[in-house]
């Protein structure tokens, strides 16, 4: 007989909200994961020792902070509150989607006790089979430039490609799979 038996309601998850940040967190985050790398991570079975910690292309986008964290055991586009119209408070492990030009990607928060609430997207984890710091760096720019540029034009009507043919991009845009590719080791 569990009639009587009440269950305790759960507590909501605790939201702390995000300070927006005015200046660029590049160095506030290559601070705070180089700590990480030192205490906690160095010599752990998936890590990889020929990378270094490094903020990648950090920037303005709709008004918050974008940009790509390399460390030696991920690499992940991160999203930082700024004061902007992406940023969304939520509680940490909780996903979320958000448009790019590239399209949606999704975002999965967390709470650092020293740079606050964040969120990222996972890109490579773990890094092990990146060549060393060149490698890790060119994947980084590559997902800057690939998650800022938006898709290709459709071809005009008179101008469609053959069934089963990709249409290229114009110069200098990455394309999804190359950029795919290019992170799985492959050219």
């Amino acid at each position: 007989m569990t009639e009587g038996i009440r269950q305790p309601a759960l507590a909501p998850p605790l939201i702390r909200p995000a300070m927006p940040r005015a200046a660029d967190p590049t160095a506030e985050l290559e601070a705070r994961y180089r700590s990480v790398w030192a205490d906690r991570m160095r010599g752990l079975p998936f890590v990889n020792p020929a990378l270094a910690v490094a903020a990648v292309g950090f920037r303005r986008v709709d008004g918050d902070w974008v940009g790509v964290m390399v460390t030696p055991w991920f690499l992940n586009l991160f999203l930082l509150s700024g004061g902007g119209t992406l940023w969304g408070d939520i509680p940490a492990g909780q996903r979320r989607y958000l448009e790019f030009p590239c399209g949606a990607l999704q975002f999965i928060a967390d709470d650092d006790p020293e740079i606050g609430p964040y969120q990222y997207c996972p890109l490579i984890a773990p890094v092990t089979s990146l060549a060393g710091m060149d490698a890790a760096l060119a994947a980084a720019r590559d997902a800057m430039a690939t998650v800022l540029a938006p898709p290709p034009a459709p071809p005009a009507a008179g101008d469609a490609a053959p069934a089963g043919r990709e249409t290229p991009a114009p110069e200098g845009t990455p394309s999804r799979r190359a950029f795919f590719r290019r992170l799985a080791g492959k050219r």
